[in-house]
């Protein structure tokens, strides 16, 4: 999810691509489980909640490594203008048949240029959730960044999620965040805003330009 092309260089040590090469049919199972969960009747948009509060109404808002649409999908829901990014055509393609109204577009975030694909406008907020940082590839990590903060406007802002313990820990992940020239606005432990404390074990942090 906001992973590398297969054969793109660079991307080799992208936690994503390993699984898919392990399980090729992980894609699909992540796929469904999200579909069983909302035909269920769980509660998954609580990143959406997140964003939709400190963003503007009719808001742009890119959701890089967006994966099967579900945090953008309600963004859209609720008004907003959404882009969403991945590397994995499956999860894009199952994007584009549950949520209709954004756009879903396949590409590497360490080589994100929307201005390519027509998209020149920046965005208002830029989201990363569902674990995607701990999945790039470690050499791409400031790169990704950088691209993301590339796409904010002026007074935009940034919001990275992910949890403890899978391989890139949060004060590099802050290291690299300041590297690229981001400005820490502000760390929370939950979508449902409980303070971050040393023990926390997940990461919500806002960012500006």
């Amino acid at each position: 999810m906001g992973r590398g092309v297969g054969t793109v260089p660079g991307v080799s040590n992208n936690g994503w691509l390993r699984l898919l090469a392990e399980k090729p049919g992980h894609s699909q199972w992540y796929i469904e489980r999200f579909r069983r969960m909302a035909a269920e009747g769980q509660d998954l948009h609580g990143e959406a909640r997140f964003v939709d509060a400190m963003a503007p109404r009719q808001a742009r808002i890119l959701d890089a490594g967006c994966g099967p649409g579900r945090v953008g999908g309600r963004l859209a829901e609720l008004g907003h203008t959404v882009v969403g990014v991945d590397i994995d055509p499956a999860l894009i393609e199952a994007a584009r048949q549950d949520h209709v109204g954004p756009t879903w577009l396949v590409g590497d975030l360490a080589e994100l240029d929307l201005a390519a694909h027509g998209i020149t406008e920046p965005f208002d907020v830029v989201v990363s959730a569902g674990n995607v940082m701990p999945f790039l590839d470690p050499a791409t990590r400031r790169d990704v960044l950088a691209r993301l903060r590339d796409h904010l406007a002026p007074d935009g802002r940034l919001v990275v999620g992910f949890g403890a313990g899978r391989g890139y820990e949060f004060a590099d992940f802050f290291a690299d965040a300041a590297a690229v020239g981001l400005q820490e606005h502000l760390r929370l432990a939950t979508w449902d805003l409980r303070p971050f404390t040393p023990t926390s074990d997940f990461l919500v942090a806002v960012f500006g330009r």
